[in-house]
């Protein structure tokens, strides 16, 4: 994987046979901005050279690499939407007697009116989630645009004659009379008489709804007939309504905030939100950041690449000049990271639900770091930074330009966090085991810090407004809780030195909060007086048999011992 500015490059796969950016006076990118573009395209990767000979033109370095790899980004791109905007100008409909819809269009006929559709050609801003291994959902932005494409086409009666009569046709007026964008069944904008409509929406709420695209079609023909003593002209008018719709997620991030200072000066900042996030900044220049979860890439709708053009007599398929792109987001990392590494915030923890992969989700020609493992969809994390800049704490969405509308809960967002004190004592030890006392409390004003919910199995009996602490003491491998005086007692039967640890809980749910504390214990049989006598008892049973042995060796020894006399 390269990695280049803002822009993270990965092998994957690009064709080099690509549409064009049309001829239209709107902004549209440039030829590094669209090389970024296209995915979804089964891998060519030609040299220099077999590009200039297929297209009569030398290509960028971007170019280049855009035709042998997928090009992800680090944040929602605006080229999609620039894509997207340049090419619907494109779009051309048909005639009186032709109809212009894509394959996945929904047609419907009337008595003259034939082919007609209003289909959804984009909607802009947005990015599509590849969530987990069966969804992805269409995210979009509160306020944006709709493009849509109606057509249709008039079948004109052929006229008719006989020897008393002559039946002829023609068609007086033909027209899409109103246009109409509607959340769910609430009217949100119309229009009239647009073929190409590009449609500003502002949608209510936030979560899933409905967003419909609908138009009327009338059409006004006339039918002659003459006889033998004059003619009669009658006019005769048809309506026929057609709709598309898409079911999306209205992004409107909101995120609910708590802050807190730590006893050593530092900050810690607790943000929830219920919809994917981007990232935070912390900061004013924006070098305190923690990242989602989520990358992103650009990829065309294939709905759109063909489009068929049909008359009375036939049906002709080609291919299509305009082709929406859309700003995918996908996950590259199982979960939430701080920026810069070193001295940057420390991410305290990570509220959210495990996902499978989405891997499966991804076009078989697009090739991006997606993770392969379970990832954790998060919805709040706690951060603790020794410089956070509450007025510019801003939270990033998924969906470009979108920011999060930062909410303190009515029962206020400041958290108090203390020091807490945490002591132990050998309370008594033999020469099998030790009884430790462990004591909890608060290091300013000294209340005792209870762990233990003693309404647990009675909730019913608990009284109304106490709060239970979450939180646990670890001696070793041992969890305790302290009683109401802050108290707890542990016994020891294997020697060794401890770690006695108080690992609170979140910051966010407790109104004072505290900060972990830790103290080490040592214990062994040799530290009392009964312990060295049993070693002494035990040393001196264990070495009655070596003292035998000693003692009838000597013996033995002496028994052996010729005198120096009887050798002369």
């Amino acid at each position: 994987m390269l990695c280049l500015g803002g822009v993270i490059l990965s092998a994957g796969v690009v064709s080099a046979d690509q549409p064009s950016p049309p001829e239209t006076e709107t902004d549209e990118p440039d030829d590094n901005e669209t090389a970024t573009l296209w995915s979804k395209s089964p891998n060519e990767c030609p040299s220099d050279e077999e590009y200039y000979e297929q297209f009569g033109e030398h290509r960028s370095a971007l170019e280049g690499l855009s035709d042998c790899t997928d090009i992800s980004f680090a944040e929602p791109p605006e080229t999609a939407s620039i894509w997207t905007q340049s090419d619907f100008e494109s779009l051309s409909p048909g005639s009186a007697s032709t109809a212009v819809y894509p394959d996945h269009a929904t047609t419907a006929d009337g008595r003259w009116i034939s082919d007609a559709h209003a289909t959804v050609f984009a909607i802009q801003p947005a990015t599509i989630v590849h969530q987990d291994s069966d969804e992805t959902p269409l995210y979009v932005a509160p306020q944006g645009d709709l493009y849509g494409f109606i057509d249709y086409r008039v079948d004109v009666p052929e006229g008719e004659s006989t020897d008393t009569r002559t039946v002829s046709w023609s068609l007086v007026e033909h027209e899409i009379s109103d246009t109409r964008v509607k959340q769910d069944e609430t009217l949100i904008h119309n229009t009239s008489d647009e073929h190409t409509p590009q449609l500003e929406y502002e949608l209510n709420g936030s979560g899933s709804t409905t967003l419909t695209l609908e138009a009327d079609i009338e059409v006004e023909l006339e039918r002659t007939v003459t006889r033998q003593n004059g003619s009669t002209t009658d006019t005769l008018t048809e309506n026929l309504t057609v709709s598309d719709q898409r079911e999306l997620e209205i992004y409107n991030l909101t995120a609910s905030i708590y802050h807190a200072a730590y006893p050593d000066g530092d900050n810690g900042v607790a943000i929830y939100q219920s919809q994917p996030w981007h990232g935070y900044e912390l900061t004013e220049d924006g070098d305190a950041v923690v990242r989602g979860v989520w990358r992103y890439y650009t990829a065309r709708d294939t709905n759109w690449d063909t489009l068929i053009q049909a008359s009375t007599t036939e049906s002709e398929r080609q291919n299509s000049t305009a082709v929406p792109v859309y700003v995918r987001a996908f996950p590259s990392e199982t979960g939430p990271r701080a920026d810069p590494i070193r001295d940057g915030p420390d991410i305290e923890e990570v509220w959210g639900s495990d996902s499978p992969s989405p891997n499966r989700t991804i076009h078989e020609h697009v090739e991006v770091d997606v993770v392969d493992e379970p990832y954790v969809r998060s919805y709040g994390v706690a951060v603790r930074h020794d410089d956070i800049d509450r007025d510019h704490l801003e939270v990033q969405g998924i969906v470009r330009g979108e920011t999060a509308e930062l909410v303190e809960p009515a029962s206020g967002s400041e958290r108090q966090i203390r020091a807490s004190n945490l002591s132990v004592e050998i309370l008594e030890q033999n020469e099998s085991a030790a009884t430790i006392t462990i004591e909890l409390r608060d290091a300013e004003t000294g209340t005792p810090i209870e762990l233990q919910n003693r309404f647990e199995d009675h909730r019913r009996f608990a009284p109304i407004g106490t709060q239970v602490r979450d939180g646990y003491i670890s001696v070793g491998e041992t969890r305790v809780e302290t009683n109401s005086s802050g108290i707890a007692t542990v016994t020891l039967t294997q020697p060794g030195a401890y770690s006695v640890a108080y690992h609170p809980g979140t910051w966010r749910t407790h109104d004072p909060a505290y900060v972990g504390d830790v103290e080490r214990v040592s214990w062994h049989p040799l530290a009392t007086a009964n312990g060295w006598f049993t070693l002494l008892v035990q040393v001196f049973w264990l070495s009655l048999p070596f003292v035998a042995a000693l003692y009838a060796g000597l013996k033995l020894g002496s028994f052996l011992h010729i005198p120096d006399g009887h050798n002369s």
